[in-house]
């Protein structure tokens, strides 16, 4: 299967840093934004940038860093948006509706999906968003988390927010899964036929319900949903114990004789 595209109403997407202080949570932020499809980063007054340490936090999302648009004033960078989103982890005296990721990212994605430009604004790593930046935003978002211990990184937090984003975009993995045919009736039937007479073959069956257990043993390899491969793969181990138990078992082991209480 063809791996699927990202689609082209991502880029009505920004992510927005406000006067970031470490160049490796811009890189770590580019790199979250670029796993999740996202390529618009805006930068407000960073304090390096760029930096060599950026560039190797982002690993493969250098590109992301040489595009992005560094602004003097998060005015700038909201230029064009109709929803500005500020992550908070704080209590605000403000009547911006307030919500988590999940809860606001359907709504987000729908606007970009119309055309209309979306920013997700993270504050300074040691203050966060100041009251001026935050009323600049139409929406406030807060990352849920434990109340008595609240930390999350920059970087990190981008990524939750570019995450819960993606996850509404119909992009699947099913490019990641193996090909493979499912196994017909047929070929699973004779599996079990096959088994059967392996497991009757090399003695298993010697003191027990062979009915019984065949039973057990199909309910166990109907759960599987056998692949054709799989099947191959099982009845190539079968004939290996059948031809390794041809002549080796005697007629009458004295392991398989009954107790002497049960004579």
């Amino acid at each position: 299967m063809n791996k699927p595209q990202v689609p082209d109403f991502l880029k009505n997407i920004r992510v927005v840093l406000a006067r970031p202080s470490h160049p490796g949570n811009i890189g770590s932020a580019a790199r979250a934004m670029k796993t999740m499809g996202l390529t618009r980063l805006y930068l407000v007054a960073p304090k390096t940038f760029p930096s060599d340490e950026a560039n190797t936090l982002a690993s493969g999302a250098v590109d992301v860093l040489e595009h992005a648009v560094v602004t003097a004033t998060l005015a700038e960078a909201l230029a064009g948006v109709t929803v500005a989103c500020a992550l908070t982890s704080r209590r605000r005296e403000l009547t911006t509706p307030l919500a988590t990721p999940r809860e606001l990212a359907p709504e987000l994605v729908a606007r970009a999906r119309a055309g209309e430009g979306v920013a997700l604004v993270f504050g300074n790593e040691t203050f966060g968003l100041s009251i001026d930046e935050v009323e600049q935003c139409n929406r406030l978002i807060t990352i849920p988390g434990n109340p008595d211990y609240f930390s999350l990184n920059l970087a990190m937090a981008v990524q939750v927010l570019c995450y819960e984003l993606f996850s509404h975009v119909e992009v699947g993995v099913d490019y990641l899964k193996p090909d493979g045919e499912a196994a017909t009736h047929e070929e699973v039937d004779g599996f079990y036929r096959h088994l059967d007479q392996t497991l009757d073959a090399i003695g298993y069956y010697r003191r027990r319900n062979g009915e019984r257990l065949m039973r057990r043993l199909k309910t166990l390899f109907n759960r599987a949903q056998l692949q054709r491969e799989e099947v191959d793969i099982l009845r190539g181990m079968l004939k290996q114990m059948q031809r390794a138990a041809d002549g080796a078992l005697p007629p009458a082991a004295a392991s398989d004789a009954p107790p002497p209480d049960a004579r």
